[in-house]
C-alpha cells in the first residue's frame, strides 16, 4: 500500500511538472488542434498532453524499482508482464504521437495497435478462457490470441473514440485505475494496485491542466496509452485464482461506458447506412450537449456513469450470486437510462423509418450525413468556420463539391444541384448527373437554409471564396 501510495504522488507531481514541456513541444511541432467544425473548444489547444502522462506513469515506476525493494521484488516476479506493459505502452505511445504530429491512416493504426496486442499476449497477457455469470468457464483453444488482441485493440479504441471534450478520457480513465485498484486490493495482486495508483496519479496531475476549459489535450498519445494500460491492468485485475481465465463481465463493467460509446456509434452508423470508420456528432457527450448540459455538467454526468460501473465492477468481482445480479441489474440500468436520455438512436430510426422507396447512394448519404452537419453548426459557428464545415459534408455525403455562387451564370451541367442560401447560392456537385433527384434537392436545401441563417446571423457572406473541395 505505501509503494502504491508512493506511485500515485510521484506520478502527480511529474505529470504536473511536465504539462508545460508537453505545450512547448506540441506548439513547435503544429501538434495544436484548431477549434470549430464538429470540435466543441474554440481556439487552438496543444494536443500532446499524453507525453506527460506517459513519463508521469514510467519515471515513478522505474525511480521505485531502484530504491524500493518491495516494488522490485513485484517486477522480478512478473518480468515479462512488465516488459510487455512497458513495451506494448511504447508501441502505442509512439503511434499515437506520430498520429498527433504528421496524421496515420486508420489501417496503419489498427496494424500497429494489433502488432502491440500480440506483444502483450506474448508477455502473458492472455484470455484462454473466460468465467460467464451462471455460465461457468468456457475455454477458448485457439481463439485466445484473437480474443486477446481484440481486446486490447476495443479499448485502445474506444478511449481514443470518447476523447471529445475536456478531462473526459482522464476522468473516465482514472474511474477504472479505481476500479481495477480496488479488485486488486481484495485479491491481492501487488501489481495491479501499483500500476492501477500510478496511472491515476499521472492521470489527475494532467486533468489539472484538461478539465474543462483545458488548456491542452491528451491527444491520441495519451489516449491509446491509456487505452492499452487499462486493457492490461483490467485483465490482470479480473484474472481467477492467477490463472489465465478472465472474469470477463468485470473489466467490461470497469470499461463500461467507453466501449459501450463505441458499439452504439458503429451500430449507429450501420443503421445509418454509414461507413463506421467515419467520424460524427452522435457520441453520447455529443447528445448531452445538444440537450443543453453545458460542458462541465456533461463530463460531471458521465463521471458519475464511470462511478456507478465501477461499483458494479467491484461487486460483481466477488463472484457470488446476490453480488453479480446486483452488478448486472446495476450495470443494465445505468448504461439503457443513458442511451434513453441522450437519444443517441433517434436520428437512426428516424432514418430507417423514412426510407418509405430506395434512394440512390449519393441520396442516401447526403439524408445519412445530414444531421450531423446540422448539429456541428452550433450557435457558436460563425462565417469563418462555414468553408470547413461545407467541406467536411460534403465529405462525409460523397458529394464532389460544394461552393458558394451569386447565380449570375447558370449551373455547369446536370451534375450540379444549386440550392438558394440567402441572397446567394450554394452549388453541390455530384459525380452522376442521374443522382441529383427531387430528393437530393430538398436534402441539400435545408442544408444550405442553415448556411444562410449562419451568415445572417453573423452579418457577413464571403460569397465569392469558395469552399475547399475534400482531400
Amino acid at each position: 500500500m505505501r509503494a502504491s501510495a508512493a506511485g500515485l504522488l510521484g506520478a502527480f507531481l511529474v505529470s504536473l511538472a511536465l504539462i508545460p514541456f508537453a505545450k512547448w513541444v506540441a506548439r513547435k511541432v503544429g501538434a495544436v488542434d484548431e477549434g470549430g467544425g464538429r470540435r466543441v473548444h474554440q481556439g487552438a489547444i496543444p494536443r500532446l498532453g499524453g507525453i506527460a502522462v506517459v513519463l508521469g506513469f514510467f519515471v515513478p515506476l522505474v525511480a521505485l524499482f531502484f530504491t524500493e525493494s518491495y516494488v522490485a521484488s513485484i517486477f522480478y516476479d512478473q518480468p515479462s508482464r512488465i516488459i510487455g506493459l512497458l513495451g506494448g505502452g511504447l508501441i502505442v505511445a509512439l503511434l499515437g504521437a506520430f498520429d498527433d504530429v504528421r496524421g496515420v491512416r486508420p489501417r496503419t493504426k489498427l496494424a500497429v495497435q494489433t502488432l502491440a496486442a500480440l506483444f502483450a499476449y506474448a508477455c502473458g497477457y492472455r484470455i484462454e478462457g473466460m468465467m460467464l455469470p451462471y455460465l461457468g468457464t468456457v475455454h477458448l483453444g485457439w481463439l485466445a490470441i484473437p480474443a486477446t488482441c481484440l481486446w486490447f485493440v476495443a479499448v485502445i479504441n474506444a478511449l481514443n473514440l470518447i476523447d471529445g471534450l475536456d478531462g473526459l478520457a482522464g476522468g473516465v480513465a482514472f474511474f477504472a485505475c479505481v476500479g481495477n485498484f480496488a479488485m486488486g486490493a481484495l485479491s491481492d495482486a501487488y501489481m495491479v494496485m501499483l500500476l492501477s495508483a500510478t496511472l491515476a496519479g499521472a492521470i489527475v496531475g494532467f486533468l489539472v491542466f484538461n478539465f474543462n476549459p483545458a488548456s491542452i489535450f491528451m491527444g491520441d498519445s495519451g489516449s491509446m496509452f491509456l487505452g492499452f494500460v487499462l486493457a492490461a491492468t483490467s485483465l490482470l485485475g479480473a484474472l481467477v485464482k492467477n490463472s489465465t481465465v478472465v472474469a470477463i463481465l468485470v473489466p467490461i463493467m470497469v470499461l463500461g461506458l467507453p466501449i459501450a460509446d463505441t458499439a452504439i456509434a458503429m451500430l449507429r452508423r450501420a443503421l445509418t447506412r454509414r461507413p463506421i470508420m467515419t467520424a460524427d456528432r452522435g457520441h453520447i457527450h455529443h447528445r448531452l450537449l445538444d440537450m443543453g448540459l453545458t460542458h462541465r455538467h456533461a463530463v460531471l454526468t458521465l463521471y458519475g456513469v464511470c462511478a456507478a460501473l465501477t461499483v458494479a465492477a467491484v461487486a460483481a468481482s466477488f463472484g457470488r450470486g446476490l453480488e453479480t445480479t446486483g452488478a448486472l441489474i446495476l450495470f443494465t440500468v445505468v448504461l439503457a437510462g443513458l442511451v434513453r436520455v441522450a437519444g443517441v438512436f433517434d436520428r437512426a430510426m428516424v432514418a430507417a423509418q423514412r426510407r418509405v422507396k430506395p434512394l440512390n447512394d449519393v441520396t442516401a448519404r447526403v439524408r445519412a450525413s445530414l444531421p450531423d452537419a446540422l448539429l456541428a453548426l452550433t450557435p457558436q459557428t460563425r462565417s469563418a468556420d462555414v468553408h470547413e464545415a461545407i467541406a467536411d459534408f460534403v465529405r462525409e455525403a460523397g458529394l464532389v463539391s460544394g461552393e458558394f455562387s451569386d447565380g449570375a451564370q447558370t449551373p455547369a451541367g446536370p451534375e450540379v444541384v444549386r440550392c438558394p442560401c440567402g441572397d446567394s447560392f450554394l452549388d453541390f456537385e455530384v459525380s452522376d448527373a442521374r443522382q441529383a433527384g427531387p430528393e437530393l434537392q430538398l436534402a441539400l436545401e435545408v442544408y444550405a437554409s442553415v448556411i444562410a441563417a449562419v451568415h445572417e446571423r453573423d452579418h457577413q457572406c464571403p460569397i465569392s471564396e469558395r469552399a475547399p473541395r475534400p482531400d
